[in-house]
């Protein structure tokens, strides 16, 4: 307040100094200059009587703690949004790395699962090769025993042949009776 007197004062005496130059008395209210002075004199005593300085003052400060408010919430949101992109770019780098992860556990189970089809192709192959040999095996021992089988009784027609024509009929009676008798002692 002293200091917007103290201005009041200068600026009045600045203003004063036409009036000083003149050749009337200076306080004559027939100077005009003194009246302009005199006015604005009272118009600054005015403004402080009404207390104008203390609410221009008090209007700054609340706008000036308005704006620092403002600033205390930008910085507040700036932190905040902060804290958001790095806790973002936290979980986008731990989704990388799952992903990556899940990648590479896929591969791995892929490169088992084709060892293992692999695995189990051999296993086929390998019996069904068994099985074509057990077949081969089978079908040579069965064609063995029809070739023997069939040796046998061309043998047999043979024998037959060659014992009825060379063989009386009490021989042949002897040998039937013996034949029996070597089948039942074989069957029991």
């Amino acid at each position: 307040m002293k200091c917007l007197f103290r201005i009041a004062t200068v600026s009045g005496l600045v203003v004063a100094t036409p009036a000083l130059a003149s050749s009337e008395p200076f306080f004559s209210l027939n100077n005009t200059h003194s009246v302009e002075l005199l006015a604005f004199l009272l118009f600054v005593g005015l403004l402080i009587y009404l207390k104008v300085p203390q609410m221009l003052t008090k209007m700054l400060d609340e706008r000036a703690a308005g704006i620092e408010s403002d600033l205390n919430e930008a910085r507040a949101l700036r932190e905040e949004a902060r804290r958001v992109l790095a806790d973002y770019e936290r979980k986008q780098k731990e989704v990388t790395e799952h992903a990556e992860q899940i990648v590479e556990h896929a591969k791995a189970e892929a490169a088992a699962a084709a060892e293992q089809a692999k695995d189990d192709m051999k296993a086929s192959i390998a019996r069904r090769l068994q099985a074509a040999e057990d077949q081969i095996t089978s079908a040579e021992a069965s064609a063995i025993k029809e070739v023997r089988d069939s040796a046998v009784n061309v043998a047999i027609a043979a024998a037959r042949q060659v014992l009825a024509g060379s063989m009386s009929a009490k021989d042949s009676g002897a040998l039937i009776d013996s034949a029996i008798s070597d089948v039942s002692t074989k069957l029991n």
